[in-house]
């Protein structure tokens, strides 16, 4: 038998399968070494070991048969007789088996049967599970739809993603769970059409309360203004802060009022929220910003009529248009401060510039038509309560800004007509007769309204009484100040030019003065009328006395943000140049009345007798003087007066000397000389009378001309230094010509050369 050897060893092999407890052990021992011997090639060798093992046993086997034959014999009957026992417990067992088969095969029929029924319920267990998940899933859309219909968008939504999210994957095998999938985006739309019809609703409730709003807005503003002004008046120092300004807003806090939440008005900005929520939710928000875009801008569009009028009564038409622009701005700002994702400053300010475009270009169309100064003005006002409102929420008003200048021209073309106008019918239906007062009422009234300083108090003053000029000055004084009083209704706090308004009331105020009064005036100094003509020349003076007032007016009136300085009206000189016009006029009727009385002078140059009395024509003359002096010109001043009579008195001693110098006059007896000397001497007196020693001058030459021709020697003319003691004054020329036709006798005399002679020692021709 082999020795054991190691484990690759063919004898150690033998040894462990001689040493196997079964016919597997042996096998599982044998199998391994038959791979291995396989494999190195060394399988002749195991073979060869185990033939040699099996020969050794045999001969084992034949030694031990051959020594032990009976026993082996007896084993074998032994052995026999337990086979056949063998055989018969096998008969046995295989009829026991059989009968244990049979009852297994009912066995595995019933426990078939039972796997099947415990199948069945399983199938049935996990049917009614999907059947309930699906159930579950199905009810969830349904909710989806329910919350839908009862308008809860938002919980719609939030239904539809936990069941896409959770619910579904539970069920994700089903069909009915690919059907809901599928039908998600169909019913994430009806979600979202749903929520943008509400929105759509909102908007057009919007569009709606728009008017009301502004007209709330417009109307607080309005109050605020009236707070400031009564602030302003308790204390004066509030007056130069304007509306919206810093210190306006801190002394209206406590009365702070929110125009899209209060008593009157509540402005839900809850759909849009949901809205903008549910699209941002979808991922949608820049497809939902652009249609929220274009709506509004439709919206905007809609608001804007295509035309307007602003001769309705109530200006309902104005209103309307600018209560739902600021309505719908307010609107937008408020949904930009609270939503700054949907709505940016630029959109906003975008549709805003272009309303207001719009705006103003309406407006623009239908100014022609207004005719009414006061209507403008109550435009203006209303478009400038309209800049604030929108101010304070910081909207850009430029273009409105502007469109007040365009305003303004209107407003003063207006006023200018309406006034100039007036000063024309004043002007036109003058009396020109100084103004009569009847009691001291009257009397204080025309001191308020014009321009006049009384030489007496009122307390000292006599009524009835008579002031210089005629009724005309204090009612264009009245009109002036109306006029001023028009411009500055136009340039309130609200008005950002009131440079351009004081400049244009300046050349307006110029205009009116100058060419319906001034002009006017200076277009009836042609009447014939001297009392008229006189009245004209006082009303010029006070009417620049007036301008004067005014220039101080205009320049206190000023606005602070001009600069100083005078200012000074044309009118004022052309009142004041035009009265040497009105001056030159009186010379020329006072000096045409003279002539016409002169005219009617009749002299008889060669009277037969000495006249008793002055002439007719002087008496009238000096009646006339006398009159004009006491009654027409009473009102002229002093200076006025006497240059008047100065020369009238001078056109009147020319006139009277013309007489015998005419060429029609060839001779002059003593008593023709002794008439001409006897009104002469009429005139001077009635001079002399008036107390006015220059006057007495303009005499001088025309006296000293009738003693000369009442002279006895009249050589002493022709002696110079004689002739400049005592007829100095007495022309050179005419002194000869007279004393040529006067004659010493009543009869003619004989003519004689003597006029040549003097003349030709004068050195001049007759």
């Amino acid at each position: 038998m082999p020795s054991m050897g190691t484990r690759n060893d063919p004898s150690y092999v033998l040894n462990q399968i001689i040493i196997s407890p079964s016919d597997t052990d042996y096998l599982d021992q044998l199998i391994p070494s038959i791979r291995e011997y396989s494999v190195g090639n060394r399988t002749p060798q195991l073979l060869q070991s185990l033939a040699s093992f099996a020969t050794e046993k045999e001969a084992e086997i034949e030694t031990i048969c051959n020594t032990n034959h009976q026993e082996f014999v007896t084993s074998v009957n032994q052995l026999l007789r337990i086979r056949e026992g063998t055989v018969t417990l096998t008969a046995e067992i295989l009829d026991l088996n059989q009968s244990i088969q049979t009852s297994t095969e009912k066995l595995a029929e019933q426990k078939k049967a039972l796997v099947e029924s415990r199948k069945h319920r399983q199938n049935i267990d996990e049917t009614c599970r999907a059947i309930q998940g699906c159930l579950e899933v199905l009810r969830l859309a349904n909710q989806v739809h329910d919350l839908l219909a009862r308008k809860n968008h938002y919980a719609a939504l939030r239904a539809l993603e936990e069941l896409q999210n959770v619910h579904l994957k539970g069920v994700s095998q089903y069909k009915i769970a690919d059907m809901i999938q599928r039908s998600a985006p169909a019913t994430q739309r009806a979600i979202a059409e749903a929520v943008m019809s509400d929105l759509n609703t909102w908007l057009y409730r919007i569009r709606e309360m728009s008017q009301y709003l502004g007209e709330i807005a417009l109307y607080h503003t309005d109050l605020r203004k009236t707070r400031q002004k009564e602030r302003a008046d308790r204390m004066s120092y509030l007056g130069q802060f304007k509306l919206n300004s810093a210190i306006e807003l801190v002394s209206d806090e406590h009365e702070e009022y929110d125009l899209l939440h209060n008593e009157e008005l509540q402005v839900d900005f809850t759909p849009l929220f949901e809205c903008l929520h549910i699209h941002q939710s979808l991922g949608h928000m820049d497809k939902f910003r652009i249609e929220y875009a274009n709506t509004r801008r439709r919206q905007k569009e809609l608001l804007i009529p295509a035309m307007i009028t602003l001769i309705d009564e109530d200006g309902s038409s104005l209103h309307n248009l600018l209560e739902e622009m600021a309505g719908f701005a307010i609107v937008e700002r408020s949904t930009m401060k609270r939503v700054p994702e949907l709505r940016s400053p630029v959109d906003v300010d975008e549709l805003w510039d272009s309303m207001c475009q719009t705006a103003v270009s309406l407006i623009s169309n239908a100014l022609p038509e207004v005719d009414n100064a006061e209507n403008l003005l109550k435009i203006k006002n209303l478009i400038a309560l309209f800049m604030q409102t929108m101010n304070a929420w910081d909207f850009s008003v430029g273009v409105f800004d502007k469109f007040l200048l365009v305003l303004f021209r209107q407003y003063a073309e207006l006023l200018k007509k309406r006034f100039s106008d007036d000063f024309q019918e004043i002007v036109s239906t003058d009396d020109y007769m100084p103004m009569p007062i009847q009691t001291a009422e009257e009397f204080d009234k025309v001191l308020n309204v014009s321009w006049y300083s009384p030489e007496k108090s009122p307390e000292e003053q006599i009524f009835p009484c008579v002031l210089p000029f005629s009724q005309m000055y204090p009612l264009c004084c009245i009109d002036i100040r109306n006029f001023l009083n028009q411009f500055y209704f136009f340039a309130n706090d609200d008005f950002a030019h009131p440079n351009i308004i004081d400049e244009t009331l300046k050349d307006a105020i110029d205009e009116l003065l100058s060419n319906q009064v001034c002009d006017t005036l200076v277009e009836r100094l042609a009447s014939q009328y001297l009392g008229q003509i006189v009245q004209i020349l006082i009303n010029l003076e006070h009417f620049e006395l007036a301008c004067h007032e005014l220039e101080l007016l205009l320049v206190a009136a000023r606005s602070q943000s001009c600069l100083g300085g005078s200012v000074t009206l044309k009118a004022t000189e052309k009142f004041r140049s035009n009265k040497k016009a009105a001056e030159k006029r009186i010379f020329e009727v006072v000096n045409s009345k003279i002539d016409d009385l002169i005219e009617t002078a009749e002299y008889d140059w060669m009277a037969q007798a000495s006249p008793v009395e002055p002439s007719n024509y002087m008496q009238t003359l000096t009646r006339f003087l006398s009159n004009i002096m006491n009654s027409t010109l009473l009102g002229l001043p002093t200076e006025i007066k006497e240059l008047i009579y100065f020369d009238a008195l001078s056109h009147a001693a020319n006139m009277i000397l013309a007489l015998p110098l005419s060429a029609d006059v060839k001779r002059i007896n003593p008593n023709g000389v002794m008439a001409l000397a006897k009104d002469v001497e009429y005139l001077y007196d009635f001079v002399d009378s008036l107390d006015v020693p220059i006057l007495r001058e303009n005499l001088d030459e025309l006296q000293q001309t009738v003693q000369l021709m009442q002279a006895e020697n009249t050589d002493e003319f022709y002696d110079i230094s004689t002739r400049n003691k005592k007829y100095g004054r007495v022309d050179a020329i005419n002194g000869p010509v007279l004393l040529e036709k006067v004659t010493r006798t009543v009869q003619s005399p004989v003519k004689t050369d003597k006029f040549t002679t003097l003349s030709s020692r004068f050195g001049k021709k007759t």
